[in-house]
């Protein structure tokens, strides 16, 4: 008999479904949903849909996996990801049918999809250097994986997006009898751009790891090379393909995007607002005030945050004006004072293409009152304006990383703290500003909260 291990994390939506597709495979005894603490519903839907239910005692899916694996009362486990819906019919049959005959200890789960960007780009080159005997894996960060729980039980699970590889990397090195079989189609939801460079460090950072362990901390001198030459390679090919994007528009949130200011919203509706004013009247350094305003969101739930930007209002013809100009070829960002929470979910809204501010931080789904300043923030001797925290620096840092030219960039913004990404820009407007020094530097003065002004410019 089977045991499905189900590693979830806010998954209310897609879980029973789930769980009860294990339980339509006849030789499925057991499922078990490891929860990692979910903020939703999970945890009571997938009781109600039958399963055993674990809640992690700490956060990651490393984690999860082995606390399912210790709980498994079967000698075959297998693990499904909580967010697919449907699976393709068989999936679980398919994946234990190798070792229900003796074929494999480990069976590695494929799907008509093509293989995603951080497999193309990061684990396949590393694979085909450090470990050619798993080259042929057409997806071998699949979280969709059965085995032998005697061979589980010997493993070490990385809590990160390393875990699947490391997996299959320890398998290998175990020599266990591995295979890879095609469950089906599956529609399966793709990374946001921006987790991708966390999954590729975390990824790369586990393959590299086992390859040292198996080469007794040395790593031979033509793999090294050979590394570095993927890498030079590889950023080369992606400065090529960025050179499209010419022109970049770059957008101010609060007071432009937004009608209002955020921070101001979240004042009003938890009730800082005089701490807030007794906080900018008295405190002239921007960064210190940066760090104070962010004590005062101490406590403060991610649901609750998004629920106060969610209910703000924008500018009049922001979303067809975003349009309007990626159209035209033209990259567009947020570059903001406020926290990556808010103007990640602003640019989803929006549809622009990136969002630089500052990263307020979490744990267990509260905010700690903590503020990190990201460094392209600040200064550094190639910055043009001279100051040492500045919204010009980071302008300067995405040119650089999108492969456009200053002169090329249009910047929007409404305060002092825009006068100099205005000024650097090679056009700037002043968007509903009460500055006179702005509205003096601009090119362009838009003074209703109406973005079709904007579209001339293009």
């Amino acid at each position: 008999m089977l045991t499905v291990i189900i590693p979830a994390l806010n998954e209310e939506k897609t879980i029973a479904q789930v769980v009860r597709f294990c339980f339509t495979d006849k030789l499925v005894s057991e499922v078990i949903v490891v929860d990692d603490t979910s903020e939703d519903n999970t945890v009571h839907v997938a009781r109600e849909a039958g399963a055993k239910v674990l809640i992690s005692a700490t956060r990651g899916k490393g984690i999860s996996m082995k606390e399912g694996i210790d709980a498994s009362t079967n000698d075959y486990v297998i693990f499904l990801d909580a967010d697919i819906d449907p699976y393709p019919d068989h999936s679980i049959s398919k994946l234990a049918t190798p070792l229900l005959e003796e074929r494999a200890d480990f069976v590695k789960g494929a799907f008509a999809r093509n293989a995603g960007r951080v497999t193309e780009l990061v684990a396949k080159p590393l694979l085909t250097i450090l470990f050619p005997g798993l080259a042929h894996f057409s997806q071998p960060l699949s979280g969709m994986i059965a085995g032998k729980k005697s061979f589980f039980q010997k493993i070490e699970f990385f809590n990160d997006y390393g875990v699947d590889i490391g997996i299959l990397v320890d398998m290998y090195l175990m020599k266990a009898r591995v295979e890879e079989v095609n469950i089906g189609y599956i529609e399966n939801k793709s990374k946001p751009w921006e987790a991708l460079g966390k999954m590729s460090r975390e990824v790369s950072r586990a393959i590299l790891s086992k390859a040292q362990r198996q080469h007794n901390n040395e790593l031979s001198l033509e793999s090294v090379n050979s590394l570095e030459a993927i890498q030079r390679e590889m950023n080369n090919s992606i400065r090529e393909n960025l050179s499209t994007y010419h022109k970049m528009l770059i957008l101010d949130m609060d007071d432009t995007i937004l009608t209002k200011r955020f921070i101001n919203e979240c004042a009003d509706a938890f009730g800082f607002r005089q701490k807030l004013d007794d906080l900018r009247a008295n405190e002239k350094d921007s960064i210190i005030l940066t760090k104070r305003i962010g004590l005062l969101l101490k406590n403060r739930t991610m649901d609750e945050l998004l629920h106060v930007i969610s209910s703000m209002q924008m500018a009049d013809n922001i979303k067809e004006m975003v349009l309007y100009y990626k159209q035209r070829g033209y990259l567009v960002g947020i570059i903001s004072h406020s926290y990556t929470l808010i103007t990640n979910y602003v640019k989803q809204q929006i549809g622009a293409d990136f969002s630089m501010a500052h990263q307020l931080e979490f744990f267990e789904g509260k905010a700690t009152g903590e503020v990190s300043l990201p460094s392209y923030f600040f200064g550094s001797p190639e910055s043009i304006c001279g100051h040492s925290f500045c919204k010009t620096n980071v302008m300067q840092h995405v040119c650089e990383k999108y492969n456009v030219k200053m002169k090329n960039c249009i910047a929007v913004g409404d305060s002092k703290d825009d006068r100099c990404i205005i000024t650097y820009a090679g056009k700037g407007v002043a968007f509903c500003t009460t500055d006179e020094m702005l509205e003096k530097i601009a090119d362009k003065n838009i003074r209703e909260r109406d973005f079709q002004p904007l579209l001339e410019m293009a």
